[in-house]
């Protein structure tokens, strides 16, 4: 997965992925020392064992991206981008709606906009999707 803060990736896995895919997120270990560490463990650990696997993370940069992708490669399993297109103006108002440790702090949400690049099969994905997400969360 790969969009803004509020663009609607959770709801987007939740009512289309969830129930055949692993679901990892470092949202999942909000505490947890070296996040992007244990993330691409536990992604390379469900990989290994066969099964289906979602990263349900903003996922801004190739930086962020080339681990994800590195780790599906050494699976031998295809690696598919799934980018919720969503205008930031929708994002924020979404992300304002959200209550207590589920709202991102606003230099949180413009430090990722300032650091997005949208996915491209150059970085070595075999697909790339984009979902508009101007509607409803998850569009």
């Amino acid at each position: 997965m790969v969009g803004l803060q509020g663009s609607g990736k959770s709801t987007w896995v939740r009512e289309r992925l969830a129930g055949t895919h692993a679901v990892v997120s470092k949202d999942h270990w909000p505490n947890a020392r070296r996040r992007a560490d244990r993330q691409r463990r536990i992604v390379a650990e469900l990989l290994a064992s066969g099964a289906r696997v979602v990263v349900d993370n903003t996922n801004p940069g190739p930086e962020d991206r080339a681990p994800l992708i590195a780790a599906a490669r050494e699976a031998g399993v295809p690696v598919r981008a799934v980018w919720i297109d969503t205008p930031p103006e929708l994002c924020l108002e979404r992300n304002e709606a959200r209550e207590g440790r589920a709202r991102v702090p606003l230099q949180g949400v413009f430090a990722t906009r300032a650091r997005f690049v949208p996915p491209t099969t150059a970085e070595g994905f075999d697909q790339v999707d984009v979902v508009r997400g101007d509607g409803p969360a998850g569009g």
